[in-house]
This record gives C-alpha cells, structure tokens and sequence, in this order.
C-alpha cells in the first residue's frame, strides 16, 4: 500500500463573526485549519490531517504542506508502520526544510499535519480508533515512535518503556471505566473574552445544568472586567465547581504575579499562559509566586516542541501540561510529550481551544489514561462547543466527560460538503462581498 497523493485545503470558518473563540491576545479569530488528504492506491482510503490557525496566515501551513509533499508522495505505508519515529525524523531532517525550523514554526506545524495524517491512515487500516491503537500496541512499539534526540538527558527510552510497562497494570478495569463515563472535560465555551456578562451567566448556568464542573474564564484585557467576570463565574458555578483562568501570553512576568494575586480571591486552578510561552524562567517565577496562593502555572498551546516543555518539567515551571498535537510535531511528539510529563509528575490537560483539536486531544487523553499516567486526578481535558458539526465523526460529551470515539481513525474527517464550502478565498461562505463585511 503506497501514498500516492496529497491534496491540502485552506479552511477558514467565520468565527470573528461572534467573536468565538476570542481572548485577550486574539481579539477576533476565524478558526481555520491547514487540512491535508493523504490518497493510497487502494481505492477509498486515504488518511485525513490538519494543524490549526486563527485565519490569516493559514496559506503559510498550506504552502509548507506542499513543501513536505515530495517527502510523503510514494512513500510504502507498510514501511512507514514499522518504524513511525524514523518516518517522523525523516520530516524534520529534510537538510534544506530543516533550516526554516527547525522543529518550529510554519514548517513545524505543516509536519503535524501530515503526520497525523499518516497516523489516521494506520488507524484506519488497523480498523481501531486512534487511542485504542496506541493502548494495544506493546511498550517496545510506542517507545519506537517517540523522537528522544535533546531530551534524553530528561527521559531515556528505558525509563519510558518502564512507565508504559506500568502502565498495564489494572488496565482492564480503567478501560471500563472509560466505556462507561468518558474521560473528564472543561469548557472553554462560556469565557470567551468578547462575550457579553449576560452571555457568561447564561451559558455558566447552561453548563452547569448539563454536568460541567470545570470552567475557563479568559482574562488579561482589563482587570475591573476580568474581576467582574470572575465573580459572575464564582456566583454560578459555586464553591464546589473549579474554575481556570487563561491570559494567553498578554503580560509581562512582574505583571502576571501582580494580576493573578488580585484575582485569587476566586480560587482559580490555574492560570493559563501567564507570559511568552517562550520564557521558561518567567513561567518558572510565576509558578513560585502561585504556590502559596494554590494556584498552579499551564502552559503547551504554544510550546513549539519537545525541548521547551522539556525544560518547563525541568525548571518546575509548570503544574500543567497543555500538550497539543497541532502545534507540535504531530503525534509522535505528543506522545514524548506525555511520557516525559509522566517521568516529573506533570498532569497532561490537553490544549483543544480550536477546531478540531476537541477530535484528536480526546485519543491523547484516553491513551495517557489507559497507558501512561493511569489516572484522572487533577486531570482534565479542554472542549469547546462549536464546529463539531463538520466533522464525519465528531466529540461526543455528556456530563462534562468525553465519550470514547468508536470510528476508526484520528476522528478529523471533514464532511466533503465543509471542505467544498468553507475554503478559502473562493469557498461560498468566503465571497468578496462577505470578506468585506468581516
């Protein structure tokens, strides 16, 4: 079984419209997708990818995507299976690709698309689920997909093959329990930054009603707002419910400790993105001054690779690991990722703010679940509530818990309809006339 095509789209959906998905630093987003088609010569099977973008700039991944094609094109899937890491390293040492990275960026992002692509196509001639793939494959086997260049001085593949060996134990009964209730979430939909507070109230008392117990609120653009709004949050959720807080990179260290004191007064969880998703002093600072006051440091939606949440575990600068599929390499950093964060004692809350990230985090969880951390203490998953509809097989929640995907695959199929009506600049929700309106 060869790969014999690759197409890419540029999917863009109008969410600055109502400004979904809206917070301090990205005041009106379209939440857009660089989605990849990889076609084999069997007939009807082909292997479905993406990374995420907030609109413009969604051209650059595309055209990085077509930059990988010729590494992808060709290329014997039954190969490729035998040793995913070195497929993996094989898209990131291109020796001329490599220079506009390395292992960040555009490019980076471009390379998660079709990785996991590829990782949709194993799914589906597997016939499994992604998450279940991963959980049923041996310790050996998932230790061969990870890429341990620049942190093997952090986690060695002895050490992760130990944690997966572990892992095993009392896995049947935690895989019922996820057939069961799902694995754990919070919503992000109830805090955007652009929502008015009627909206906020409204939708807090919504989730609460359907089973939410865990609640984001964005903050950092005015702290008399971010007061008000955390109050209105507090006031309906009660003392019994958690709620995060995410400031989405907007301040400076000194800032951040000063801003995140005014608002303990609601018990927060956490704070999300304090500062540059860069700085790992700055996070590791932020995160000295948090404890007393109980509050813990995330951070991942950002984090280019490996080697800075590498030393985010290294520093202590960090409580919780947002790791996103999208913005790292794939899911092969991912799951290093995981393992790592495992080795310092970091929960994994996966990043999902954006579309169809809810689709692949919910595998990654379920996965660290059933093989990894083994546990869901102080581990929850981020979900937002829109877009889901474009998808053949979306994320499916019920009482604040994702239920396990059953289809085959990385659950990131568009509807043909979605890629046909939604790309842009020439897809029909994308006309002259309704661009000049956004």
């Amino acid at each position: 079984m060869r790969i014999v095509d690759l197409r890419t789209f540029d999917i863009r959906f109008p969410t600055s419209r109502n400004l979904d998905g809206s917070d301090a630093m990205n005041d009106a987003p379209d939440y857009s997708a660089a989605y990849v088609i990889l076609d084999t010569d069997v007939p009807g099977l082909s292997g479905h990818g993406m990374t995420f973008t907030t609109g413009r700039g969604n051209e650059l991944c595309v055209a990085g995507i077509e930059a990988l094609a010729p590494l992808v094109i060709g290329r014997d899937l039954g190969a490729i299976k035998t040793d995913l890491g070195a497929f993996w390293t094989s898209l990131v040492d291109d020796g001329q690709l490599r220079w506009v990275g390395p292992e960040k960026g555009v490019i980076h992002l471009a390379t998660a698309a079709i990785v996991n692509a590829v990782w949709d196509l194993f799914a589906k001639v597997k016939e499994k689920p992604l998450w279940r793939l991963l959980a049923d494959m041996s310790p050996e086997e998932v230790v061969r997909c990870i890429p341990f260049r620049y942190i093997s001085d952090a986690l060695t593949p002895d050490e992760a093959t130990a944690i997966l060996e572990a892992g095993r134990i009392g896995r049947e009964d935690r895989l019922q329990q996820i057939l069961t209730r799902g694995y754990p979430a919070y919503t992000t939909s109830v805090g955007w930054i652009g929502y008015s507070d009627e909206r906020v109230r409204e939708l807090c008392r919504e989730g609460v009603a359907n089973g939410w117990r865990h609640f984001k609120l964005k903050v950092g653009g005015d702290l008399q707002d971010d007061l008000r709004r955390a109050a209105i949050i507090r006031q309906e959720i009660g003392d019994d419910g958690v709620l995060m807080l995410d400031a989405n990179q907007v301040w400076d260290v000194d800032q951040a400790i000063e801003w995140v004191g005014e608002l303990a007064e609601f018990k927060p969880w956490w704070i999300e993105e304090p500062t540059s998703p860069d700085d790992v002093l700055g996070h590791a600072r932020i995160a000295r001054a948090m404890e007393p006051m109980g509050i813990g440091v995330a951070t991942g939606e950002h984090c280019h690779n490996r080697v800075m949440f590498k030393q985010l575990f290294q520093s202590n600068a960090i409580k919780f690991a947002q790791i996103d599929p999208c913005r790292l390499g794939g899911i092969n950093e991912a799951l290093a990722v995981q393992l790592m964060a495992a080795k310092f004692g970091v929960a994994v809350c996966p990043h999902a703010g954006g579309v169809g990230l809810c689709e692949y985090v919910q595998h990654l969880s379920i996965f660290d679940y059933l093989a990894v951390s083994t546990t869901t203490e102080d581990r929850v998953t981020e979900y937002v509530d829109h877009l889901h509809e474009h998808f053949v097989d979306p994320a499916l929640v019920r009482n604040g818990h994702y239920l396990a995907p059953e289809a085959p695959g990385t659950s990131i199929t568009m509807l043909d309809s979605t890629i046909e009506q939604y790309s842009y600049p020439l897809g029909a929700e994308w006309t002259p006339s309704l661009v000049e309106e956004v």
